[in-house]
């Protein structure tokens, strides 16, 4: 049976950790695998601008042998004259693979149901899974294990972010917590999905609005833009609910000593973040950001073995 990648608990525990393991192996000697070789296509298909994501597949399919077709919906008949079921089985009988950055997840839903070849999700406005291997990915880098440590995303606990950090981390058996305003806070139930995770994996969800409790002697600090695309319009209304979740230096001294601090990019510096924090010694954005391209090729190559 084809696997798909459209939320973070399509993985269990195990599979996730098989994925990590083989982006590290990636790491180490990005041209060893070629799946790909042919070489086979990848339709990598945007609705939203990119940078990170459209880098790191483009180039990552390309370092699996394959070669990455990019596809903008603006020019193309999806999302318009035809559904994304439609669209997708016309794909898999031409590319190997379809990763798609889009806003509903069910669109990306629909588009797998039923479809041959993997489907990717590379960020729907519900979560964002590939960004979420990456980090994981830079976290066990740094402090050598996942299951047990602490992580707080501070902000829009309704983002794609939180939500992900959410189910991936519960995945991880991580303690997750989520600090933002009441009128944020996550879907519930993604919490509940969450949480019935974690009681498998040892980890554990909790929801704070203090951002100070939330931080106190945790091992990761996370945030993300206040706001995301398509919300331009809340801009002036978002700065002054989320003001007091910025994460500067007097906010990540209540997280341990050795904390990490992430950040998937782009970055609204002064705002979620001080310029001191993003560009200090605890913060590890860069290796983030590449290991972009690591995971999400060992994500690849795990999907096509599995198809």
């Amino acid at each position: 049976m084809t696997r798909h990648f459209l939320r973070d608990d399509d993985l269990t525990q195990a599979e996730q950790l098989d994925i990590l393991d083989l982006a590290v192996e990636l790491k180490k000697d990005r041209y060893r695998v070629k799946p790909l070789a042919g070489p086979q296509t990848v339709a990598v298909i945007f609705d939203k601008s990119s940078t990170r994501t459209r880098v790191s597949f483009a180039v990552g399919v390309a370092d699996l042998g394959g070669s990455p077709l990019i596809i903008s919906t603006a020019n193309s008949q999806l999302g318009g004259k035809e559904t994304p079921s439609d669209t997708a089985r016309v794909l898999e009988r031409m590319v190997s693979m379809i990763v798609w950055r889009t806003y509903a997840q069910a669109g990306l839903e629909q588009m797998a149901l039923g479809t041959t070849v993997p489907v990717i999700n590379a960020l729907s406005d519900e979560f964002h899974p590939c960004q979420l291997l990456a980090d994981l990915l830079t976290i066990r880098e740094h402090r050598g294990t996942l299951a047990g440590l602490t992580v707080t995303f501070l902000g829009d606990g309704a983002s794609n972010m939180a939500q992900s950090y959410l189910l991936a981390g519960a995945v991880a058996g991580m303690h997750v917590r989520i600090a933002s305003p009441l009128s944020y806070a996550p879907d519930a139930t993604v919490v509940s999905d969450a949480e019935a995770v974690a009681a498998t994996t040892g980890g554990s969800v909790t929801l704070y609005t203090d951002p100070a409790e939330a931080v106190a002697g945790v091992d990761v600090v996370v945030t993300d833009t206040w706001v995301s695309m398509g919300k331009e319009d809340e801009k002036a209304q978002r700065i002054e609910t989320f003001g007091a979740y910025q994460v500067d230096s007097q906010l990540m001294a209540l997280a341990k000593a050795d904390a990490l601090f992430l950040h998937c990019l782009p970055a609204d510096r002064g705002f979620e973040v001080s310029a001191d924090v993003i560009d200090g010694e605890q913060s590890v954005i860069w290796d983030e950001a590449e290991n972009r391209l690591h995971a999400q090729k060992a994500l690849m190559v795990w999907l096509l073995e599995k198809a």
